[in-house]
């Protein structure tokens, strides 16, 4: 009877949530026996000798921003619920063991897809510190507007009253870099001579995270809660009462 070729077996999908599939790269080398008895191959380092790992491929901006955008794209379509890893990796035109080596899991990714959103956000000098904040209001006020903006964020905040973890990567990517516009708005101030210099570094910080929820807590929950628009008119009346303790920042 002539011998049959056994062939290999078909290898599995990597599922489209949940645990990251394996790359290649990540397995032992195919052939190396169980013993390690197994032969080395031509030019191979001899035993002992150290082994010399190669720099591998460069991790690519314009993938990245490709995912990040994709992801952006499928919570305005699908919402949180029907977003999934594998959807995004196919608009994004990537593998998607490329996308689970960046972002393990969906809530890491739609954070960092928010918050490159945010990152846009620039505190410039523009002679005054209400006109400074006028600004910013109005360009925050403009990504707030985005579908894709107002989907992702509330998920994330549905999902971070349940997730410690996310909450904080939510501070750390999202929350901690938008403070330091509130620093540089008061810099900017008190090199202007606005501003008193800061005396006491632990108040100024308390008072930096103080001024930073009043602005966006007030202007989040106008657009996505209230559901009222945030005109130019609304965001000079706004500044106006945040400053009028202070007559003399108001221009």
């Amino acid at each position: 009877m002539a011998p049959t070729t056994r062939q290999p077996a078909e290898q599995p999908h990597p599922p489209d949530d949940g645990a990251p599939p394996v790359a290649a790269a990540d397995t032992p080398a195919a052939g190396t026996a169980a013993a390690g008895t197994a032969a080395p191959a031509a030019g191979a380092p001899a035993a002992g000798a150290p082994l010399v790992r190669g720099k591998g491929r460069p991790r690519s901006a314009t993938a990245d921003q490709a995912i990040l955008d994709a992801t952006r794209e499928a919570l305005a379509e699908l919402g949180w619920g029907g977003l999934t890893m594998g959807d995004v990796a196919q608009r994004a035109g990537v593998a998607k063991t490329t996308l689970y080596r960046r972002w393990p899991s969906k809530s890491e990714l739609v954070v960092d897809a928010i918050a490159s959103l945010f990152d846009q956000l620039e505190c410039t000098d523009r002679g005054s510190l209400q006109a400074d904040i006028e600004a910013v209001v109005a360009r925050f006020a403009e990504l707030l507007t985005l579908p894709e903006t107002q989907a992702a964020l509330l998920a994330l905040f549905a999902e971070g009253s349940r997730d410690p973890q996310l909450r904080l990567r939510i501070r750390e990517r999202i929350v901690q870099p938008q403070k330091v516009l509130v620093e540089l708005g008061r810099a900017n101030a008190q090199a202007r001579g606005e501003m008193d210099p800061d005396r006491d570094p632990a108040a100024a910080a308390e008072e930096i995270g103080i001024i930073f929820d009043t602005i966006a807590g007030t202007v989040e929950h106008r657009l996505l809660v209230s559901g009222e628009p945030v005109t130019a008119d609304w965001i000079r009346r706004f500044t106006t009462l945040l400053l009028g303790p202070f007559p003399g920042l108001l221009r």
